[in-house]
């Protein structure tokens, strides 16, 4: 793989947030990245049927307000918010469980900061895996985003499938799940648990489990 790792993993942001939704006490975990292109393209390949299989997965369904999606062997849900190359929020339907979707575009200097904020009211499972349950695989969806903006026409989400499986892939996860520990120790979680956590979800992730 081509793909500058370093220079990406170094360019994301993660942070965990303590908020409530519906009244209920709940965690935001937020991934962010500059990527060089324009608000337009970036919108465009986060919302084109033709472009995310390429990068991300096959999805079905309508990509417009109050539409439902939903992605092949993943999560499904409806669209709540779509201002277009500005804002788009979504249900994420997944295992029988709801949580939510908020995704920002904003100008930054000559490219575009995409930011997610994926919020989830706290249950067990954050105690076992912390933020990085879902943070990782966003670190990897980020990951392939930005290959695909350098590289469009490339199948970026077939090959890597194959590179996860790898030593390269597995030390990007790795690194994807200490970091999203460290910002869980940011966000107000003890250190001892987070870093638990992060190791629980890095052998998940890369299959030791």
């Amino acid at each position: 793989m081509s793909f500058d790792l370093a220079a990406h993993m170094n360019a994301m942001t993660r942070v965990v947030r303590n908020l409530e939704r519906d009244g209920k006490p709940a965690k935001a975990v937020v991934a962010s990245c500059v990527y060089d292109t324009d608000a337009a393209d970036l919108w465009d390949a986060l919302t084109s049927k033709e472009r995310l299989p390429r990068w991300f997965l096959p999805v079905s369904g309508e990509l417009k307000l109050g539409g439902r999606y939903q992605f092949e062997g993943n999560a499904g849900g409806t669209i709540t918010e779509c201002e277009p190359r500005r804002r788009i929020a979504a249900t994420w339907e997944f295992g029988g469980g709801t949580t939510w979707v908020n995704v920002t575009l904003t100008p930054a200097g000559q490219g575009t900061r995409l930011e997610l904020e994926h919020i989830a009211h706290v249950d067990p499972r954050w105690g076992q895996f912390g933020p990085g349950a879902v943070g990782v695989g966003w670190d990897m969806g980020f990951m392939g985003l930005g290959r695909h903006i350098a590289e469009p026409v490339a199948a970026v989400a077939a090959e890597g499938m194959a590179w996860i499986a790898g030593a390269e892939g597995k030390d990007y996860i790795r690194q994807a799940s200490a970091a999203w520990g460290e910002a869980a120790i940011a966000g107000g979680d003890s250190l001892d648990a987070a870093r638990t956590a992060a190791e629980a979800t890095r052998k998940a992730y890369s299959g030791e489990a």
